[in-house]
Protein backbone atom coordinates (compact mmCIF):
# COMPACT_ATOMS: atom_id res chain seq x y z
CA UNK A 1 0.00 0.00 0.00
CA UNK A 2 1.61 3.49 -0.78
CA UNK A 3 1.53 6.49 0.63
CA UNK A 4 -1.38 8.20 -1.20
CA UNK A 5 -3.26 4.91 -0.21
CA UNK A 6 -2.75 5.15 3.07
CA UNK A 7 -3.77 9.02 3.02
CA UNK A 8 -7.01 8.52 1.24
CA UNK A 9 -8.24 6.33 4.16
CA UNK A 10 -7.13 8.67 6.99
CA UNK A 11 -9.27 11.47 4.66
CA UNK A 12 -11.89 9.69 4.48
CA UNK A 13 -12.25 8.95 8.23
CA UNK A 14 -11.80 12.49 9.01
CA UNK A 15 -14.98 13.48 6.05
CA UNK A 16 -16.68 11.04 7.86
CA UNK A 17 -16.51 12.78 11.22
CA UNK A 18 -16.31 16.29 9.94
CA UNK A 19 -19.65 15.13 8.38
CA UNK A 20 -21.17 13.70 11.68
CA UNK A 21 -19.91 17.36 13.58
CA UNK A 22 -22.07 19.31 10.91
CA UNK A 23 -24.68 16.99 11.39
CA UNK A 24 -24.83 17.55 15.00
CA UNK A 25 -24.28 21.22 14.66
CA UNK A 26 -27.02 21.95 12.02
CA UNK A 27 -29.63 19.79 14.21
CA UNK A 28 -28.53 21.01 17.73
CA UNK A 29 -32.23 22.66 19.12
CA UNK A 30 -33.60 23.63 22.20
CA UNK A 31 -33.04 20.76 24.28
CA UNK A 32 -29.66 21.79 24.32
CA UNK A 33 -30.56 25.59 25.62
CA UNK A 34 -32.77 24.09 28.21
CA UNK A 35 -29.39 21.72 29.53
CA UNK A 36 -27.33 25.25 29.55
CA UNK A 37 -30.12 26.90 31.78
CA UNK A 38 -30.52 24.13 34.20
CA UNK A 39 -26.87 23.74 34.53
CA UNK A 40 -26.47 27.22 35.13
CA UNK A 41 -29.51 26.77 37.95
CA UNK A 42 -27.43 23.83 39.63
CA UNK A 43 -24.25 25.57 39.56
CA UNK A 44 -25.29 28.84 40.59
CA UNK A 45 -27.28 27.45 43.48
CA UNK A 46 -23.84 25.27 44.91
CA UNK A 47 -24.11 22.30 43.04
CA UNK A 48 -21.84 20.01 40.37
CA UNK A 49 -22.35 18.78 36.99
CA UNK A 50 -21.76 14.43 37.20
CA UNK A 51 -21.15 13.16 33.97
CA UNK A 52 -21.58 9.52 33.87
CA UNK A 53 -20.87 7.19 30.51
CA UNK A 54 -19.24 3.48 30.13
CA UNK A 55 -16.93 2.21 28.03
CA UNK A 56 -16.09 4.76 25.37
CA UNK A 57 -18.57 6.92 26.12
CA UNK A 58 -17.12 7.06 29.42
CA UNK A 59 -13.45 7.90 28.21
CA UNK A 60 -15.34 10.98 26.50
CA UNK A 61 -16.80 11.79 29.82
CA UNK A 62 -13.73 12.03 31.95
CA UNK A 63 -12.62 14.28 29.91
CA UNK A 64 -15.78 16.26 29.43
CA UNK A 65 -15.42 16.91 33.01
CA UNK A 66 -12.24 17.67 32.79
CA UNK A 67 -13.21 20.82 30.41
CA UNK A 68 -16.31 21.64 32.45
CA UNK A 69 -14.27 21.69 36.07
CA UNK A 70 -11.50 23.60 34.47
CA UNK A 71 -13.48 26.25 32.92
CA UNK A 72 -15.54 27.34 35.83
CA UNK A 73 -18.18 24.47 36.01
CA UNK A 74 -17.51 22.29 39.13
CA UNK A 75 -18.11 18.38 37.54
CA UNK A 76 -16.36 15.17 38.43
CA UNK A 77 -16.53 12.14 36.71
CA UNK A 78 -18.74 9.33 37.59
CA UNK A 79 -18.31 5.57 36.62
CA UNK A 80 -21.76 3.95 36.41
CA UNK A 81 -20.53 0.39 37.49
CA UNK A 82 -18.61 1.85 40.88
CA UNK A 83 -21.98 4.09 41.54
CA UNK A 84 -23.94 1.19 42.10
CA UNK A 85 -21.20 -0.16 44.68
CA UNK A 86 -20.79 2.97 47.05
CA UNK A 87 -19.66 5.68 44.67
CA UNK A 88 -23.13 7.27 43.93
CA UNK A 89 -22.40 8.88 47.45
CA UNK A 90 -20.68 11.58 44.87
CA UNK A 91 -23.74 12.70 43.83
CA UNK A 92 -25.38 15.25 46.23
CA UNK A 93 -29.04 16.30 46.00
CA UNK A 94 -28.17 20.09 44.07
CA UNK A 95 -26.36 18.42 41.69
CA UNK A 96 -27.76 17.24 37.74
CA UNK A 97 -26.42 14.16 36.65
CA UNK A 98 -25.32 14.23 33.09
CA UNK A 99 -25.00 10.55 31.11
CA UNK A 100 -23.53 9.67 28.14
CA UNK A 101 -24.60 6.88 25.80
CA UNK A 102 -24.86 6.73 21.97
CA UNK A 103 -27.26 3.58 22.05
CA UNK A 104 -29.40 5.04 24.98
CA UNK A 105 -29.42 0.86 25.82
CA UNK A 106 -26.26 0.59 28.30
CA UNK A 107 -27.79 -1.52 31.11
CA UNK A 108 -25.32 -0.32 33.62
CA UNK A 109 -25.76 3.33 32.64
CA UNK A 110 -29.54 2.83 33.05
CA UNK A 111 -29.67 1.84 36.37
CA UNK A 112 -27.75 4.57 37.70
CA UNK A 113 -30.47 7.07 36.77
CA UNK A 114 -33.32 5.60 38.92
CA UNK A 115 -31.30 5.94 42.49
CA UNK A 116 -29.63 9.26 41.17
CA UNK A 117 -33.47 10.26 40.79
CA UNK A 118 -34.53 9.04 44.15
CA UNK A 119 -31.41 11.87 45.84
CA UNK A 120 -33.54 14.30 44.23
CA UNK A 121 -30.76 15.07 41.17
CA UNK A 122 -32.29 15.72 37.68
CA UNK A 123 -31.25 13.69 35.19
CA UNK A 124 -29.85 14.78 31.17
CA UNK A 125 -28.68 12.75 28.45
CA UNK A 126 -26.56 12.91 25.15
CA UNK A 127 -27.71 9.77 23.22
CA UNK A 128 -28.12 9.31 19.44
CA UNK A 129 -31.63 7.39 20.40
CA UNK A 130 -34.42 9.38 21.28
CA UNK A 131 -36.27 6.54 21.77
CA UNK A 132 -34.00 4.47 24.21
CA UNK A 133 -34.59 3.49 27.54
CA UNK A 134 -32.06 5.92 28.76
CA UNK A 135 -34.04 9.27 26.98
CA UNK A 136 -37.12 7.97 28.75
CA UNK A 137 -35.69 7.77 32.20
CA UNK A 138 -33.97 11.07 31.77
CA UNK A 139 -35.56 14.54 32.59
CA UNK A 140 -33.93 16.18 29.70
CA UNK A 141 -32.49 14.51 26.24
CA UNK A 142 -29.85 16.29 23.87
CA UNK A 143 -30.54 14.33 20.67
CA UNK A 144 -27.18 14.00 19.21
CA UNK A 145 -27.56 11.60 15.97
CA UNK A 146 -25.07 11.13 13.18
CA UNK A 147 -25.03 10.07 9.86
CA UNK A 148 -22.21 7.27 10.34
CA UNK A 149 -19.39 5.63 12.29
CA UNK A 150 -16.13 6.39 10.69
CA UNK A 151 -15.27 2.33 11.08
CA UNK A 152 -15.85 0.48 7.70
CA UNK A 153 -18.28 -1.61 9.63
CA UNK A 154 -20.32 1.37 11.18
CA UNK A 155 -19.55 -0.51 14.65
CA UNK A 156 -16.60 1.20 16.39
CA UNK A 157 -17.49 4.09 17.85
CA UNK A 158 -15.61 6.80 16.18
CA UNK A 159 -17.78 9.40 14.79
CA UNK A 160 -20.49 8.77 17.82
CA UNK A 161 -17.52 9.60 20.08
CA UNK A 162 -15.70 12.74 18.19
CA UNK A 163 -19.07 14.18 18.57
CA UNK A 164 -20.01 13.68 22.52
CA UNK A 165 -16.62 14.88 22.94
CA UNK A 166 -17.62 18.06 20.68
CA UNK A 167 -20.97 18.43 22.58
CA UNK A 168 -19.25 18.29 25.62
CA UNK A 169 -16.84 21.36 24.39
CA UNK A 170 -20.02 22.90 23.00
CA UNK A 171 -21.37 22.69 26.65
CA UNK A 172 -18.03 23.55 28.60
CA UNK A 173 -17.69 26.63 26.41
CA UNK A 174 -21.20 28.22 26.59
CA UNK A 175 -21.35 27.77 30.19
CA UNK A 176 -17.82 29.28 30.32
CA UNK A 177 -19.14 32.53 28.15
CA UNK A 178 -23.21 33.00 29.91
CA UNK A 179 -21.13 32.23 33.24
CA UNK A 180 -18.58 35.28 32.49
CA UNK A 181 -15.64 33.26 33.38
CA UNK A 182 -12.59 34.99 33.19
CA UNK A 183 -8.91 34.69 31.70
CA UNK A 184 -7.96 35.23 35.08
CA UNK A 185 -10.11 32.42 36.73
CA UNK A 186 -8.53 29.98 34.06
CA UNK A 187 -5.45 31.32 35.19
CA UNK A 188 -6.22 30.12 38.86
CA UNK A 189 -7.27 26.98 38.11
CA UNK A 190 -4.23 25.94 36.40
CA UNK A 191 -2.02 27.28 38.93
CA UNK A 192 1.18 25.15 37.81
CA UNK A 193 1.19 25.41 34.37
CA UNK A 194 2.48 27.75 32.14
CA UNK A 195 -0.90 29.29 30.99
CA UNK A 196 -1.89 29.59 34.57
CA UNK A 197 2.17 31.52 35.13
CA UNK A 198 1.56 34.00 31.95
CA UNK A 199 -2.23 34.30 33.18
CA UNK A 200 -1.81 34.97 36.89
CA UNK A 201 1.24 36.19 37.87
CA UNK A 202 1.68 40.11 38.27
CA UNK A 203 5.15 41.95 38.07
CA UNK A 204 5.31 42.28 41.82
CA UNK A 205 5.55 38.78 42.27
CA UNK A 206 8.65 38.30 39.85
CA UNK A 207 10.29 41.49 40.27
CA UNK A 208 13.52 42.75 42.43
CA UNK A 209 13.26 44.81 45.43
CA UNK A 210 14.72 45.68 48.85
CA UNK A 211 18.29 45.08 48.82
CA UNK A 212 18.26 43.04 45.64
CA UNK A 213 17.60 46.55 43.65
CA UNK A 214 20.35 48.74 43.43
CA UNK A 215 18.85 52.26 43.84
CA UNK A 216 20.92 55.46 43.83
CA UNK A 217 20.48 59.62 43.07
CA UNK A 218 22.06 61.10 40.28
CA UNK A 219 24.29 62.96 42.29
CA UNK A 220 26.34 59.98 43.11
CA UNK A 221 29.57 58.56 41.40
CA UNK A 222 29.49 55.76 38.99
CA UNK A 223 31.75 54.25 41.28
CA UNK A 224 29.20 54.05 44.47
CA UNK A 225 26.32 52.80 41.24
CA UNK A 226 28.47 49.94 40.61
CA UNK A 227 28.68 49.06 44.73
CA UNK A 228 25.61 49.27 44.82
CA UNK A 229 25.03 47.56 41.88
CA UNK A 230 27.45 44.56 43.23
CA UNK A 231 25.72 44.67 46.43
CA UNK A 232 22.34 43.90 45.22
CA UNK A 233 23.71 41.82 42.69
CA UNK A 234 22.58 42.68 39.95
CA UNK A 235 23.14 44.73 36.31
CA UNK A 236 21.54 47.64 36.93
CA UNK A 237 20.63 50.59 39.32
CA UNK A 238 17.87 52.57 39.30
CA UNK A 239 18.50 56.59 39.49
CA UNK A 240 15.43 58.10 41.58
CA UNK A 241 14.61 61.42 43.08
CA UNK A 242 14.30 62.54 46.78
CA UNK A 243 10.73 61.32 46.48
CA UNK A 244 11.40 58.02 44.66
CA UNK A 245 10.54 58.94 41.07
CA UNK A 246 11.95 57.06 37.73
CA UNK A 247 14.85 59.50 36.55
CA UNK A 248 16.68 56.47 34.73
CA UNK A 249 18.53 53.53 34.91
CA UNK A 250 22.63 52.79 34.50
CA UNK A 251 23.85 49.21 33.80
CA UNK A 252 27.42 47.42 33.30
CA UNK A 253 26.93 47.27 30.00
CA UNK A 254 27.06 51.16 30.13
CA UNK A 255 29.71 51.28 32.51
CA UNK A 256 31.91 48.81 30.37
CA UNK A 257 31.37 50.87 27.21
CA UNK A 258 32.06 54.50 28.80
CA UNK A 259 34.83 52.84 30.85
CA UNK A 260 36.83 52.22 27.45
CA UNK A 261 37.35 55.54 26.61
CA UNK A 262 37.70 56.78 29.95
CA UNK A 263 38.35 55.35 33.06
CA UNK A 264 37.80 58.40 35.09
CA UNK A 265 33.76 58.04 34.84
CA UNK A 266 34.20 56.45 38.47
CA UNK A 267 34.23 59.44 39.77
CA UNK A 268 31.94 61.66 37.71
CA UNK A 269 28.30 61.28 38.75
CA UNK A 270 26.08 58.64 37.24
CA UNK A 271 23.34 60.79 36.51
CA UNK A 272 25.57 62.27 33.49
CA UNK A 273 25.73 59.03 32.03
CA UNK A 274 22.36 57.30 33.17
CA UNK A 275 19.69 56.53 30.24
CA UNK A 276 16.65 58.55 30.64
CA UNK A 277 12.87 57.80 30.37
CA UNK A 278 13.82 53.80 30.98
CA UNK A 279 11.26 51.26 30.45
CA UNK A 280 9.18 50.61 32.81
CA UNK A 281 6.00 48.82 34.27
CA UNK A 282 3.51 48.94 36.65
CA UNK A 283 3.96 46.23 39.32
CA UNK A 284 0.33 45.44 38.91
CA UNK A 285 0.70 44.22 35.75
CA UNK A 286 0.93 40.55 34.03
CA UNK A 287 4.22 39.46 34.25
CA UNK A 288 4.10 38.38 30.77
CA UNK A 289 4.10 42.31 30.03
CA UNK A 290 7.96 41.96 30.67
CA UNK A 291 8.36 39.44 27.57
CA UNK A 292 6.56 42.21 25.45
CA UNK A 293 8.76 45.14 26.71
CA UNK A 294 12.06 42.52 26.32
CA UNK A 295 11.38 41.38 22.98
CA UNK A 296 10.39 44.99 21.72
CA UNK A 297 13.20 46.93 22.81
CA UNK A 298 15.88 44.59 23.21
CA UNK A 299 16.81 45.47 26.85
CA UNK A 300 17.96 43.23 29.94
CA UNK A 301 16.17 45.24 32.65
CA UNK A 302 12.73 46.65 33.08
CA UNK A 303 11.91 49.06 35.83
CA UNK A 304 8.77 48.61 37.91
CA UNK A 305 6.63 51.39 39.26
CA UNK A 306 4.24 51.39 42.04
CA UNK A 307 0.68 52.24 41.36
CA UNK A 308 1.42 55.25 43.25
CA UNK A 309 4.38 56.34 39.90
CA UNK A 310 6.91 55.54 42.52
CA UNK A 311 10.35 53.43 41.74
CA UNK A 312 9.20 49.48 43.42
CA UNK A 313 11.74 46.92 41.74
CA UNK A 314 13.02 45.93 38.33
CA UNK A 315 12.94 42.55 36.69
CA UNK A 316 16.06 40.92 35.24
CA UNK A 317 15.65 39.32 32.13
CA UNK A 318 17.70 36.63 33.67
CA UNK A 319 15.68 35.51 36.59
CA UNK A 320 12.52 34.80 33.76
CA UNK A 321 13.84 31.39 32.88
CA UNK A 322 13.63 30.68 36.41
CA UNK A 323 10.29 31.08 36.80
CA UNK A 324 9.44 29.33 33.60
CA UNK A 325 8.21 32.74 32.12
CA UNK A 326 10.65 32.82 28.98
Amino acid sequence: MDEKQITDIAREVLNIELEGIAFLRDHLGKEFALLVEKCISVLENGGKIVVCGLGKSGHVGRKIAATLASTGSPAIFLHPVEAMHGDLGMIQKGDILLTLSYSGESNELVSVIVPAKRLGVPVAAFTGNPASSLAKLADLTVPMTVTREACPFNLAPTTTSTATLALGDALAMTLMRLRKFTKENYGRLHPSGAIGRAITMKVGDVMRSGEHLAKVTPEMTVKEAILAMTKAHGGSAVIVDGEDRLLGIFTDGDFRRKADDDMAILSRKVGDYMTRNPASVRSDSLAVEVLKIVEERHIDDVVVLSPEGKVAGIVDIQDLPGLKLM
